[in-house]
Parts: structure tokens; C-alpha cells; sequence
């Protein structure tokens, strides 16, 4: 990323190079509002410049300059060996990535110093915000967003890059290797060899990637020489670092692929799949193995991101290869519509559309432009951890996979309930989340719907009565997990069970609390259905409940002790009558 000079600073023009100059030679710009109570002076901080530069596309705000023209250097304390700090703070508080770094008007004494703050430019169709209000510079001043303003930032749609023509690009500018995969491809998806046949400019006119024999960035993308990618979109590469450790900073191994999608692809998984384990799995007579990485979850998340990153952004799609975790990290946010509540449910409109749909039509990535259901299925039903997008903000996509199974029972307990099925028969992968939870003892969180489905398939089975209704799996799962004890331990529990545990412990400390309960009834009953037997005993005045909230404690009443003694007296008073008739000794 190319840095300001300090002599490029001082001609520099706020409004029209869309920078901020503020002295702050004490290191006083206040990060927030502080205890400041006027709102236009809240604003004046750093977190307010952020914002404002952000929504008006990207600028920098400098720090130790005069904002009078030519600007001087005065120099600044700001953030003083604490530059980390301030990126990650921002980060955390706007979901902005900024740049931060240090220049010296005398480099050999380091003195003069000045903070340069480089603010992105907000992704299309969206605004930040400072306290809930969304902010512009105008003048010296830092003022709400007007109404029109907002409206045409939020009705922005973002154009199709990979439609753009590129200048001076032509047919022969492409890989023939390349075009020959993509139209082996089209055939195979389509179920028509006569594609084979076909010239090349009728295929790639069919399929919009040249137009009026223009060349589009799509097709440099997909099928573009290398020496041509290198030159008009060097962003289109991807760079796969491979680390021994998750604690190293220096990769062990570092490789740029800047070829051709249709020739990248295979060498990339090629390369991942070098530094590949695997784990074999024994079922009785059936063997299966897990990978760490699961090529067709590794092949879809690269295959979204290069089909939904945004090329206008000048980083790579990077991918971090660990011995027991990848990360995949391309430029952009989720397309239009798409978030982490939705990422699963919604059919959004690729940021890429023309290149979406080239990927579709040749079997690559599902129309849909979204193909997350098989990451998260796959992976879930190799018994690790879901995958994890929550490192993402409106900048960066950023997707982390575990190769560590954490639960290989699950795995087999899913691959022997629907190896021998039809594909249109297996779990969706939305069968697969709802067993995923309920595994978790989660089940509360599953619909009714898909709670009705999974019972008819007998995958799960029902514990608990009224309200204390919960969900374990099927017997199988412990039966292959060698967990028979605790699915006997599943069985439900009544309230005469319950009586005959917490009564003893109430008998020797005379109060608890719910959290004592649960403890003691832990692997029978879950935390609601203590609850609500509990609250049974309190009605039927076997318990006194005294205080609220978490201060809530129950003792034994006095109700209950004279029952349980009057019930002692009687059966003591019934085995002397039977001693006497000689029926017991």
C-alpha cells in the first residue's frame, strides 16, 4: 500500500483530496465524545473523521499538520507507540479498517512527527456511523447526513465489474487452455459435446464473456494469459501461505497463482492437498476416512470467493493454510442482501453477476451464487466445528475452517444413517444444523417443524413431559460412541426420582439454589426441566421458596417433614405388625 510523503502532505487540499489536518501537537485529539455533552463537539474526534471520511469514499486524516494551506508540520504525541492499539480500536468500534502509520519531517532525529489515518472507502450501498448518526465534513464541521443524501447512498447499486470491457483486450489475449477446460466444462454441465465443436468466439459470445468482439473482465478473470492478468488486474491473483504453526508470523511457504481461473483452481486444491491428512474412520465391516480439508468445502469457499470479491479493491484473495485450520480471505463484504443471520437462507444477487453465471453454467459453483450450505454441510457432518464467518465485516469476507473433529460419532453416525440413500434422499443441509444443535443439547433452538421431520426419519428421540420437553438423538449415535451409560441416563426422570436426590442435599445444607440442582441432576435432566420440576414441588408445598432472582434459595417445608415423618412412623409401625404375624424376621 503506497504511504504519503510528507512534502505530498503540505500541498495536499481537504475538500478536494479528501483529507483531514488537525495539530494535536499533545496527542489531545480525543479518540470518542468523552465526557464532552454538545453533540457537534462530540464529534470532532477521531472516531467522527473515520466515519465521515469513510461515507464520502475514503480520505486520510493527518495528524500534527496545520489544516492552514500550505500545511505545516508541528508534529503530534497522538497515539504514541500505540499505533496497533488505535487500528484495532477503530476496527472493533466501526467495523472500519483503517491504514495507520508514522511519518518524520527529519527522518534521522524522528522528529516532527505526523499520524497518517488512511480511511477505505465505504462498499456500495452502505453508511457508517458515529453515536447513530451518519456524518459528512462540511467545512471545519462534522454534521449529520442530509435525508438525500442517505436515500442515494442507500438506492446505490452496485455495477456488474466483471461486464466491464477491458481496454485494448482481445481474443488473443486468452488462454487457449484455458478456453478449451471452460468449454469441456460447458459441455459436461449442459449435456451437449456439440459445445466441443463449437469456434471459440461462438462460445464465449454465447456465454457473454466477449461482446461485438470486446473482451470483458470476466473473461480475463476466467480465462486471461497470465502475463495479461499481471498486467490489467493483478488483484485477480490468489496467494496461498502454508504456516507449521498458528503462533507463527513469517510463513513457512508462500506461492502466487496468477493464472486463468479454469487452470488455477486444479493446481491450487493441488498444492493444499500436498500438506493434506486424513483419518480413517472404522465402522464395524465399512472403513471411511475424514480429511482435515474437505476438497469440495475447500473448492467452494475458493470458488465463492474469487466469484464475489470485489476486483475493484487492490488485495488478493489470500488463503492461510495450517496444519489444522485454513482461512480464506477475499476483498468486499457479503453481496447485497447477504449477512451472517441470512448466509444460509437468502439468494442473493452476485456482486459479479456475469462471472456468477459463467461459473454456473460450467458446473463450478451452484446458480444460487452462494454454494455456503455445502461448506457448512460437509463440514459439520465430518464431526468438526461449523464454519466460522464472523471474522467478516463490510470490507473483507473472511471464512475460518477447523480441520480438528471434534466428534467422530457424529460423522459416523451421519455417514451410516445415509450412505446407502439417494442424493435427493440425504439431510439437507439445514437436517444437518438442527442434529448439530440438538447433539449440543440445543434442541430448544430447532423449529417444531424440523423437530416433527427428524423424528419421523428416527434420528432423534424425545425426553421430558409439558414444558420440560427436550430432544437427544437417536440410540444409535451413543451406541456408536460407546455412550450407552448416559443414553440409559437420558431416560426421563419423575419427580419422585428428583425428591429422593435433592432432599438429602437440602437435609445436610437446608438451602440451595437452582444452579445446585442442576448440578446434582446434571446428565439426567437439562436446566429447564429441573426448573419446572422444582417449581411442581414449591406448589405441592414440599419446598419453601425465599428471595428473587439469582438471590432465590429453597429449604425443605415444614409440610413435607411432618408427611415424610408421619410416613416413617407408619412404616415402622407396619413391620412390627408383620414381625408379629412371623412374615418377616
Amino acid at each position: 500500500m503506497s504511504r504519503f510523503t510528507i512534502e505530498q502532505l503540505k500541498s495536499l487540499k481537504e475538500s478536494e483530496d479528501k483529507v483531514e489536518f488537525k495539530r494535536a501537537e499533545q496527542g489531545n485529539l480525543a479518540y470518542d465524545g468523552g465526557n464532552r455533552t454538545k453533540s457537534n463537539e462530540r464529534r470532532r474526534c477521531i472516531l467522527g473523521y473515520v466515519t465521515a471520511l469513510c461515507n464520502e469514499g475514503g480520505g486520510s486524516l493527518v495528524i500534527g499538520m496545520s489544516d492552514s494551506y500550505p500545511h505545516k508540520v508541528v508534529g503530534t504525541k497522538q497515539n504514541e507507540g500505540a499505533i496497533g492499539e488505535l487500528e484495532s480500536n477503530i476496527y472493533r468500534d466501526t467495523s472500519i479498517r483503517p491504514h495507520i502509520y508514522e511519518l518524520y519531517e527529519n527522518e534521522s532525529s524522528k522528529t516532527g512527527r505526523v499520524l497518517v489515518i488512511e480511511v477505505p472507502a465505504r462498499p456500495i450501498g452502505q453508511l457508517f456511523k458515529f453515536e447513530d448518526v451518519a456524518l459528512m465534513r462540511v467545512g471545519e464541521e462534522l454534521i449529520p447526513m442530509s435525508n438525500e443524501v442517505m436515500l442515494s447512498i442507500l438506492q446505490e447499486q452496485e455495477l456488474d465489474f466483471s461486464f466491464t470491457i477491458g481496454e485494448g483486450l482481445t481474443i488473443d489475449d486468452l488462454d487457449k487452455e484455458a478456453i478449451r477446460i471452460l468449454k469441456q466444462k460447458y459441455a459436461t454441465k449442459q449435456k451437449n459435446a456439440n459445445f466441443l465443436t463449437l469456434p471459440d468466439v461462438q462460445v464465449l459470445s454465447d456465454l457473454q464473456l466477449i461482446k461485438d468482439e470486446k473482451v470483458t473482465l470476466a473473461a480475463l478473470i476466467l480465462l486471461g494469459k497470465k502475463e495479461k492478468i499481471k498486467e490489467i488486474l493483478p488483484q485477480a491473483s490468489v496467494i496461498l501461505e502454508y504456516r507449521k504453526s498458528e503462533n507463527l508470523i513469517p510463513y513457512d511457504n508462500r506461492q502466487v497463482y496468477c493464472e486463468p481461473f479454469y487452470k488455477m483452481i486444479d493446481a491450487l486444491w493441488h498444492d493444499i492437498n500436498l500438506r493434506n491428512d486424513k483419518i480413517d474412520i472404522v465402522e464395524h465391516s465399512y472403513i471411511f476416512n475424514i480429511p482435515f480439508f474437505n476438497e469440495e468445502v475447500i473448492r467452494e469457499a475458493i470458488n465463492n470467493a474469487i466469484a464475489h470479491r470485489d476486483y475493484r479493491r487492490t488485495s488478493e484473495v489470500v488463503i492461510k493454510q495450517y496444519p489444522q485450520k485454513m482461512v480464506i480471505m477475499n476483498a468486499g463484504g457479503f453481496p447485497s442482501g447477504v449477512n451472517l443471520d441470512n448466509l444460509l437462507r437468502v439468494q442473493s444477487t452476485p456482486r459479479n453477476r456475469l462471472l456468477a453465471d459463467v461459473l454456473a453454467k460450467t458446473g463450478i459453483v451452484e446458480r444460487s451464487g452462494q454454494g455456503v450450505d455445502k461448506i457448512f454441510k460437509n463440514t459439520l457432518s465430518e464431526g468438526k466445528d461449523a464454519p466460522d464467518y464472523t471474522h467478516s465485516d463490510p470490507f473483507r469476507v473472511e471464512l475460518h475452517l477447523s480441520a480438528t473433529i471434534k466428534d467422530k460419532a457424529f460423522a459416523m453416525f451421519l455417514n451410516s444413517e445415509q450412505r446407502d440413500l439417494p442424493e435427493e434422499e440425504r439431510l439437507s443441509v439445514f437436517e444437518v444444523i438442527a442434529l448439530n444443535k440438538i447433539r449440543q443439547g440445543d434442541s430448544q433452538e430447532v423449529a417444531k417443524e424440523m423437530i416433527d421431520k427428524l423424528l419421523n426419519r428416527g434420528l432423534i428421540e424425545k425426553r421430558g413431559k409439558t414444558r420440560g420437553v427436550y430432544y437427544i438423538l437417536a440410540k444409535s449415535y451413543y451406541e456408536i460412541s460407546g455412550k450407552e451409560g448416559e443414553y440409559s441416563q437420558k431416560n426421563d426422570w419423575d419427580i419422585n426420582q428428583v425428591t429422593s436426590v435433592i432432599m438429602p442435599h437440602l437435609a445436610k445444607f437446608e438451602k440451595a439454589k437452582m444452579k445446585d440442582f442442576a448440578k446434582l441432576l446434571e446428565g439426567h435432566l437439562t436446566y429447564r426441566q429441573v426448573r419446572t420440576i422444582i417449581d411442581k414441588l414449591v406448589d405441592l408445598q414440599h419446598l419453601i421458596k425465599e428471595g428473587e432472582g439469582a438471590a432465590t434459595t429453597y429449604r425443605i417445608a415444614e409440610k413435607y417433614i411432618e408427611n415424610s415423618a408421619l410416613m416413617v412412623r407408619a412404616l415402622n409401625l407396619g413391620m412390627e405388625e408383620m414381625k408379629k404375624r412371623g412374615e418377616i424376621e
